[in-house]
C-alpha cells in the first residue's frame, strides 16, 4: 500500500470482509438501509440530483449511490476496499441502475485529476475512519465546482456519542459489528467546522440524526451529539 495514501489498512480489511453483506437489508449494513432515504431526501432538498453530476466519496458497496443515480444523477462513487466496489458494480448491473459508475481511488488523487468536476460531492460515514480527515474535506472541496454542494456526515465525539454510538449500538443493541467505530477517531461538529473553513467552505446547515431502539425508527433533527451532518457550498 502507497505510505502517503490516507486509509487506514485495518479499516479497510474490516469492511471488505464484510463486502459481501452491503445489500442484505438485514445484515450488519441495516442501519445504512435504514438511514439512506433520510440523507438522500436531505440532499436532494438542498442540492437537487437530477441532471447533477454527483461523486459519492468513501461509497462502499454502493448504498447512496445507486439511490442518488436513481433520482437523475450522474454518479461516480469511489472507494479504497476493492471487494466493496465489486459488490456495488455487481448491484448495479443486476438492479440495472442508469448512470453509475465506480472506480478504486482516493478523493486526494481524483481531485489531482477532476478538480471543480462535480456539482454535488457526498462524503458519509467515512471520515472517522481515515487517518487524516482534513486532507479528505479538502480534497471534497477541490472536486466540487464553484457554487457546487459538498456534504458531510460523522459521529461526535462525546460521552453521549460514545454511549449511544458505540457501547449500545455495536455491544448492547447489536445494530453494528462490534469495532466499526473507534472513540479517538470520532470528529466534534467544532472540528469538522474547522476542516471546512481551511478549505474554504461554507456551513450551510448542520442535522443530527436520532434513533429510537423502541420503535427502531431514524429521523433527522437539531440534536447533533451524537450523529451528525454538515450540508457546505463552495463559493
Amino acid at each position: 500500500m502507497n505510505p502517503h495514501l490516507n486509509a487506514d489498512p485495518a479499516e479497510l480489511a474490516k469492511f471488505s470482509d464484510l463486502a459481501h453483506r452491503w445489500w442484505d437489508p438485514q445484515g450488519e449494513f441495516r442501519p445504512l438501509h435504514q438511514i439512506n432515504p433520510l440523507r438522500l431526501d436531505w440532499i436532494k432538498g438542498l442540492a437537487g440530483l437530477a441532471g447533477k453530476t454527483v461523486l459519492d466519496v468513501g461509497c462502499g458497496g454502493g448504498i447512496l449511490s445507486d439511490a442518488m443515480a436513481r433520482q437523475g444523477a450522474r454518479v461516480t462513487g469511489i472507494d479504497l476496499s476493492t471487494k466493496a466496489l465489486k459488490v456495488a458494480k455487481l448491484h448495479a448491473l443486476e438492479a440495472n441502475t442508469p448512470n453509475v459508475n465506480y472506480r478504486e481511488i482516493s478523493a486526494e488523487a481524483l481531485a489531482l485529476e477532476q478538480a471543480a468536476g462535480f456539482d454535488v460531492v457526498t462524503c458519509m460515514e467515512m471520515l472517522e475512519h481515515v487517518p487524516d480527515p482534513a486532507s479528505v474535506v479538502q480534497a471534497c472541496a477541490t472536486l466540487a465546482k464553484p457554487g457546487g454542494w459538498v456534504f458531510f456526515s460523522t459521529i461526535n465525539r462525546s460521552p453521549k456519542s460514545f454511549l449511544f454510538a458505540i457501547v449500545a449500538a455495536e455491544y448492547l443493541l447489536q445494530l453494528l459489528p462490534k469495532g466499526t467505530h473507534e472513540y479517538g477517531k470520532l470528529i466534534r461538529p467544532s472540528e469538522l467546522a474547522a476542516h471546512c473553513r481551511a478549505a474554504q467552505l461554507q456551513l450551510m446547515q448542520t442535522r443530527g440524526m436520532a434513533y429510537n431502539p423502541l420503535t427502531r425508527r431514524y429521523w433527522l433533527s437539531h440534536d447533533a451529539s451524537v450523529n451528525y451532518l454538515f450540508a457546505t457550498c463552495k463559493p
